[in-house]
């Protein structure tokens, strides 16, 4: 089972791009950026050269001696076992964060050799561009992978009702045979979340088992590499925060509180363990604005933040919640004040608008969930995991800024009203589309 990647078609257009740089692939572990990108050159090219700096160590040496293109496609080529030719092949480096000098050969091959084309990836790509080490600034092209959004395991679960939904082109109430399947395939995502593996284990198995295990492995695999990318003293701490995110999201205000992590945590001992969470695109984190203006980055209150995971399945899966949850109804939603429903809107916020997220409090007497920019206008973000939409915080954020447009997700069906966007969770991908069709 093959599954469908948006992000496909950000590659086509690197490829036909005039002024085409060597592409930079980022993403977190077990998100697909190697069945992508090599799936992507067997399409368009006609040959893929393939190299691993994390199987095949022996190639860091090819970097360290010489910085000219042609002397590395000469050694690649005689491993490659054949002549990598520019005008067909694809050249692919993965794991390229094993090799710093792979990396900065990157700005050599965009200075002196751009037709050979070249895509880069690494699980760990984020955390080795934020050490410090020189990197060909200005020289690369960059896109992230992020796990599958729903939209994309809709296309795989229900094509019917993917065609469907991708009809919709007006804001109006979608018909209740439609919005009730699409509720009950929004439940099954949220058990598996976004992991291609996971995906693919529920679709093709239906194995809730098999499921769990791979989730659970997945997180094993980001603990390892704990221990194997930095200093031993280090690993306890990271460990400390990433086991402290679901406690964290199941509190009432979800404010990040390094006294959760363990007693008498300080932010001055933890926060390199969430920066290198961060950089390894394991967490995201969303920072508190105290003032909804532009830009917004000059309102942004560092102090204080929220942190959500990668994933909502291994969100569950951390939070140690059963998968037969599924069969309480929409009770799954609410679960831990909200946090499975907010962690879900903010991957996709994330994925389409970017990654810099913010929220909105005012003095803890009312917060709203997320902060969006969208072109020149700030919106308001309200995320409901329930039918019930009563809520203080987004009137008194209307009362004091009246914004044009303001977002609610919910369990409620589609509708625009006195400039209330209230759009269903399971079309939080369709985000821009419908902002797009206001008029």
């Amino acid at each position: 089972m093959n599954i469908e990647r948006d992000l496909y078609k950000e590659l086509v257009k690197w490829k036909s791009k005039k002024n085409r740089k060597p592409l930079l692939l980022q993403g977190a572990r077990q998100v697909g950026k190697t069945w992508l990108i090599k799936n992507f050159g067997r399409n368009e090219f006609k040959h893929v050269a393939y190299f691993n700096f994390e199987e095949q160590i022996e190639l860091k040496q090819f970097f360290e001696i010489t910085k000219q293109p042609s002397r590395i496609i000469e050694n690649l080529s005689i491993v490659y076992g054949s002549t990598i030719n520019p005008k067909d092949t694809l050249i692919i480096f993965d794991e390229i964060q094993e090799c710093n000098d792979a990396i900065n050969s990157l700005k050599y091959f965009n200075e002196n050799a751009p037709e050979y084309s070249i895509i880069s990836s690494g699980s760990l790509l984020g955390v080795s561009l934020s050490s410090g080490k020189s990197f060909p600034v200005g020289q690369v092209d960059f896109l992230t992978l992020y796990p599958v959004s729903f939209k994309e395991f809709l296309a795989q679960a229900e094509p019917k009702l993917y065609k469907y939904i991708n009809s919709i082109s007006e804001i109006s109430p979608i018909p209740n045979i439609f919005f009730n399947q699409l509720i009950e395939k929004l439940r099954i995502y949220f058990i598996t979340g976004g992991m291609p593996e996971a995906v693919k284990t529920i679709l093709k198995d239906n194995d809730i088992n098999i499921l769990q295990q791979v989730q659970a492995d997945i997180i094993k695999a980001y603990k390892l590499d704990f221990s194997k990318h930095i200093r031993s003293s280090d690993i306890p701490k990271l460990d400390y925060v990433w086991s402290s995110i679901p406690s964290q999201l199941a509190k009432e205000n979800k404010k990040f509180l390094y006294r959760t992590i363990r007693s008498g945590a300080r932010a001055r001992e933890y926060e390199n363990a969430l920066l290198w969470l961060k950089h390894a695109g394991l967490i995201h984190i969303v920072n508190k604005i105290s003032k909804p203006s532009i830009p917004i980055s000059s309102y942004t209150d560092v102090s204080a933040f929220k942190v959500y995971l990668l994933d909502v399945g291994l969100l569950r899966q951390m939070s140690n919640l059963y998968p037969e949850i599924i069969k309480s109804g929409n009770n799954l939603f609410s679960e831990f004040k909200g946090a499975f429903a907010e962690n879900f809107i903010l991957q996709s916020l994330i994925s389409k608008f970017g990654n810099e997220q913010h929220y909105w409090s005012s003095n803890n007497m009312a917060e709203l969930d997320f902060i969006l920019q969208y072109k020149n206008t700030i919106i308001p973000i309200e995320v409901k995991a329930e039918t019930n939409i009563k809520s203080k915080s987004l009137i008194s954020y209307s009362n004091k800024y009246n914004p044009n447009i303001k977002i609610r997700y919910s369990l409620r069906n589609l509708s625009f009203d006195n400039g209330l966007l209230n759009i269903p969770l399971f079309m939080v991908d369709y985000t821009e589309d419908l902002l797009s069709s206001i008029k």
